[in-house]
């Protein structure tokens, strides 16, 4: 099964792709949507994250998708514009016809390291351990993250999402 993560962000949006046999886990890809800034409107961002992310989902055709959820940011119109960009990029997989699943940051970090607040640093350690020969650093290394979380506790989700 081939598992797409997602660490959304407007300037930088990290992804990962993983395969898993059962309780095993091949790194496939990662990198990260680069938006660019300046004096584009946030239309014009959104389009551009939503295409890139798209791209990415063609480039390798994974199974299911998982995104981080977004923690709420001390400005509120900079946790607006995270928001949208977390919409377009769970928007871009639902396109595709694939099965998105969201997790919790602190969830993410525990099913990775170990601890819910792990340090970004701790986290491309860990994923580097756990898909042996992988460098990736933070946005694509959180993505990957995500990715390991939904490899994780997917057969948890399909439940709750089944119920719902």
């Amino acid at each position: 099964m081939r598992l797409l993560g997602l660490d959304p962000g407007l300037r930088f949006t990290g992804w990962g792709v993983i395969d898993v046999e059962g309780n095993r886990l091949r790194h496939v890809a990662h990198g990260v949507v680069k938006v660019t800034v300046g004096e584009r409107t946030l239309a014009d961002r959104l389009n551009e994250l939503f295409e890139g992310v798209a791209s990415v989902i063609q480039a390798h055709q994974p199974a299911e998708a998982a995104v981080e959820e977004t923690f709420v940011n001390v400005n509120p119109a900079s946790t607006l514009k995270l928001g949208q960009a977390r919409g377009v990029v769970m928007l871009a997989p639902a396109r595709s016809g694939l099965p998105v699943f969201e997790y919790a940051a602190t969830l993410v970090k525990k099913s990775v390291v170990g601890t819910g607040h792990a340090e970004k640093s701790q986290i491309a350690m860990m994923v580097g351990r756990l898909l042996p020969g992988v460098e990736a650093t933070a946005d694509a290394a959180d993505a990957l993250a995500v990715a390991i979380c939904h490899a994780h506790h997917r057969a948890t989700a399909r439940r709750v999402a089944a119920a719902l």
